[in-house]
């Protein structure tokens, strides 16, 4: 009799687990297409964000149609995409069960994500004469996020947030090395006045000082699982800060005083988070702070020249995956304070994720610190090739579906994945 009872047990969870996965296959779906059928792909990752804000898990199909969307077909969800010029599609569940089938037998895969990520932006509090590539994306896409600087980080202000922007920023407290072409002109002087003032007011002697602490704190976020973006000279100059801790790289015209001798041979590039075997541009009349930059290179090549996303094996690789989820593999060059990445200065450690084919310059990549990781991405705005100090901003509405700037978009979901899916 309790042999009985425990086959009639077992066969009604059989049953009942059935019923589960048949529901879940016959609900109706709403796909988000993400390949070239789509009219706005960057706001297509706005209706996505807006999804989990209202708690509705999103579905991010890796490689399955340009690494489309799918969620449960809620009424308020077809609605904010009507209203958002987003094109999607209402499936059976027979349909979606079709759609998990294809991805079973090929380099797809779903990744559940689930909460809406809490982003911040470094953002100065003095205006300046250009934009943040990145910044222009979020409000197109609607995407909501935070503004923090150097005084809210020194007071441990990104432990509250889960992805961290960094873009057009120099922490080496060289100004952007903009000494030569724009010294004396208003807005450099701004540029060096607020930053000599929150040095003093925070309890540093120099800029260069507080803009280390800075960057010793991103990392140390990284370290216990933040997410950090960074692109243009954001990337280059948080590693060129970091091996510079125990010596000076700063010349006079920045700080008041020389750097330290034979300081390239001090450079300690364990502390670093990407970069390796790089030195510090000494000259101060030389637009760089390093030699990890491609952008002369680019320069030349000029604005034909495309990068190459990798393709990765979606089951095996979902980071990598989920960051370089497109609808095209070749995306235009451009350029920026730094371009691109000289491959000879990465460390083995990175995974690159998009390159110039025949050249050496990395454009793209990834890497993982502690319980955290960083995406570091060469250039200034995917949609202007020579984005010049003074030009107005890029009008995303006239830019919908640029694969550039999906790239940037990429990296705002990728925070919201399930973790047990995502093991570094």
């Amino acid at each position: 009799m309790a042999n009985f009872q425990r086959a009639k047990v077992a066969g009604f969870l059989i049953v009942l687990v059935g019923i589960l996965l048949t529901s879940q296959v016959t609900a109706n779906k709403i796909l988000i297409p993400m390949d070239l059928t789509q009219a706005d792909h960057l706001r297509a990752y706005g209706v996505a964000y807006f999804c989990l804000e209202h708690g509705t898990n999103v579905e991010w199909l890796l490689n399955f149609r340009g690494g489309s969307f799918m969620v449960d077909a809620i009424p308020e969800v077809e609605k904010i995409a009507k209203l958002r010029g987003v094109t999607y599609s209402i499936l059976s569940g027979s349909d979606a069960a079709g759609v998990y089938a294809e991805i079973q037998g090929k380099n797809m895969d779903v990744v559940l994500l689930e909460k809406a990520p809490r982003l911040c932006v470094y953002v100065a509090p003095n205006p300046r004469p250009w934009d943040d590539a990145v910044r222009l994306a979020l409000d197109y896409a609607q995407i909501p996020y935070q503004k923090i600087w150097d005084e809210e980080i020194l007071a441990g202000g990104l432990e509250q947030y889960d992805w961290f922007h960094i873009h057009h920023e120099d922490f080496t407290g060289q100004f952007g090395k903009f000494y030569a072409n724009y010294r004396g002109i208003p807005w450099y002087e701004d540029e060096v006045s607020t930053n000599n003032k929150y040095a003093k007011k925070l309890g540093f002697k120099k800029v260069s000082q507080m803009k280390l602490a800075v960057a010793k704190k991103i990392k140390e976020y990284i370290n216990k699982g933040g997410f950090l973006f960074a692109v243009c000279s954001g990337p280059a100059t948080l590693d060129e800060a970091l091996a510079a801790e125990n010596t000076d790289i700063v010349p006079q015209e920045f700080d008041d005083d020389p750097v330290a001798p034979d300081c390239n041979n001090k450079l300690d590039y364990s502390k670093t988070l990407a970069f390796q075997n790089f030195h510090a541009e000494l000259n101060p009349y030389v637009y760089a702070t390093g030699d990890i930059d491609c952008s002369n290179d680019a320069l030349l090549r000029g604005p034909q020249t495309y990068f190459s996303l990798f393709e990765f094996s979606a089951k095996y690789d979902p980071i990598p995956t989920m960051l370089t989820q497109d609808h095209v593999s070749l995306v235009n060059e451009f350029m920026g304070q730094n371009t691109g990445f000289h491959k000879d200065k990465v460390k083995p450690a990175c995974t690159v994720l998009a390159e110039v084919s025949g050249t050496d310059e990395v454009k793209y990549l990834y890497g993982t610190l502690g319980k955290g990781l960083f995406s570091f991405y060469g250039g200034h705005d995917p949609e202007q090739f020579q984005h010049r100090i003074g030009n107005p901003p890029t009008k995303l509405e006239l830019h919908k579906n640029s694969p550039g700037f999906r790239i940037i978009l990429n990296n705002v979901l990728f925070p919201a994945a399930k973790k047990k899916e995502l093991k570094t």
